[in-house]
């Protein structure tokens, strides 16, 4: 018996069998692929992302050196100026890189250009914040002042002082900021602000305007006022029952406000219409007033009384840009201030003035600084004599100041900053106003209260510190 064998090509299985393990090879060479590729972007997108902390610390450390130097003290503040780019510059690192066991892995380069004399106070601070580049990537560059990722939206100027030891991914900003002024408007309260008396006015005027357009002699002209004296609260009510408001109102949200039967608020062309007018009130209100703290130098002064002279005391400040400091008990009587002055009056303390026989008269050039602990203050009319600006006398309410009454007949100019004080106007006169700015916790007025905000304490008063406006991300190779 024969037994048929079929004889067909074995090549078909392997053809079949090669085919399908290059297949399998280039599926999974694929797979791998993505694999690496999504691993190089994400370790590249951790670089990226990581710098952005690294300059908000930078961009952190410039605004901290603004809000207490101020502009023009930068260079006592360390910083290194370079004038080959206008930048006072500084670096720092976070911390140790592991990579190489190197130095300065995550650091940044910062810079503050100051705006020029005259100008608006708006510096410009650039910052470089430098993160370690992926080691195992084939596109990891390999110039350490370089990177191929991110946004380029344009060049700016301040030049890298500062070279980190390894390759690292580089990305630089660039921040507009503007001061945040303290005395920003002319009435600021936490509470209620009542406009309650009869034939109450608040408006403005510049005594920092070098043309006289908006003053006269550095003092405030009602033919020349402006529209300024806006009046603001955190709190849910403002009364405007016999006011003209040359300004606006502001109050919290949903707050109202309340107007009468002579009531007006607007612009100089709007006064005295009754009624607000459109635009002129809003409840947006939603400021942190803060805590006001006594510098050190006043905590720890050893200039626990007056001298006298005549049969007056004197308080002898600093002269040429110094300033002198007292910590006393009790402030009252007829009282002098020569030169630059700084009082401490701590929680238990005594002010009191009553105008007509005692009160504190600052020399031509003059300047006070009062903080307050005291519980309750008394200034009658003509109790502070000021014969400069609102920014001669500044006046700070510790937390345990929680009452300042100011009256009479005489001017009060001044600023005043007691955010847990109420504070109580009382009929001025024809013969009186309060000229500067306040922030208190509630405002009370009772009779002809005619106040006129000087717009020159948000130009060239104290400030809270510098707030961003802007924010871009430049070129970081120019």
């Amino acid at each position: 018996m024969k037994i048929k064998i079929n004889k067909q090509p074995q090549g078909n299985v392997l053809l079949a069998t090669m085919l399908f393990t290059f297949i399998v090879g280039v599926a999974l060479s694929s797979y791998l692929t993505l694999v690496s590729v999504q691993n190089q972007s994400t370790l590249r997108s951790q670089a990226w992302n990581t710098s952005t902390p690294v300059m908000e610390a930078g961009i952190e450390e410039a605004l901290t050196a603004l809000q207490y130097y101020r502009s023009a003290n930068m260079d006592k503040s360390g910083w290194t100026f370079n004038a080959a780019d206008g930048f006072y510059h500084t670096s720092a690192t976070l911390r140790n890189g592991s990579t190489q066991n190197a130095r300065n892995a995550y650091s940044y380069d910062v810079g503050i250009k100051l705006p020029p004399p005259g100008q608006p106070d708006q510096p410009i601070i650039e910052c470089f914040g430098y993160t370690p580049s992926p080691a195992n990537l084939a596109t990891a560059p390999d110039n350490r002042l370089s990177s191929p990722y991110g946004m380029i939206l344009g060049a700016v100027g301040l030049a890298p002082l500062f070279t980190p030891d390894i390759s690292t991914t580089k990305r630089k900003v660039r921040v507009i900021t503007k001061s945040d002024p303290l005395f920003s408007k002319a009435m600021a309260a936490q509470g209620l602000i009542d406009m309650n008396g009869k034939w109450i006015v608040t408006d403005s005027f510049d005594s920092s305007d070098l043309t006289g357009t908006y003053n006269t002699g550095g003092k405030y002209d009602s033919s020349k006022k402006k529209a300024g004296g806006n009046v603001a609260t955190n709190g849910q009510l403002v009364n405007v029952n016999n006011a003209w408001v040359y300004g606006s109102v502001a109050t919290g949200p949903g707050g109202t406000v309340q107007v009468k039967q002579w009531a007006s608020v607007g612009d100089t062309s709007w006064v005295p219409t009754i009624g607000i007018q459109a635009g002129h009130a809003t409840d947006d209100m939603n400021v942190e007033f803060g805590t006001v703290s006594v510098p050190t130098a006043a905590l720890n002064s050893i200039n626990t009384a007056y001298s006298s002279t005549k049969g007056g005391n004197v308080l002898t400040g600093g002269l040429l840009g110094t300033t002198n400091y007292f910590k006393l008990n009790t402030l009252s009587g007829n009282i002098t201030v020569t030169g630059n002055a700084v009082v401490y009056v701590p929680a238990g303390g005594t002010v009191s003035f009553s105008g007509s026989k005692d009160g504190i008269t600052l020399a031509n050039g003059a300047t006070l600084t009062m903080y307050v602990g005291a519980a309750s203050v008394t200034i009658a009319g003509n109790g502070i004599v000021n014969p400069g600006s609102a920014l001669n006398f500044q006046y700070y309410g510790l937390p345990t100041n929680t009452s300042i009454s100011v009256s009479g007949n005489g001017d009060f100019s001044g600023a005043i900053d007691a955010p847990s004080a109420a504070l109580a106007m009382n009929g001025f006169g024809n013969n009186g106003s309060f000229i500067g700015s306040c922030i208190v916790n509630t405002v009370t007025m009772n009779g002809g209260v005619q106040f006129h905000y000087d717009e020159a304490l948000a130009k060239l008063g104290p400030i809270r510190g510098y707030i961003v406006t802007s924010w871009n991300e430049v070129n970081p190779n120019n």
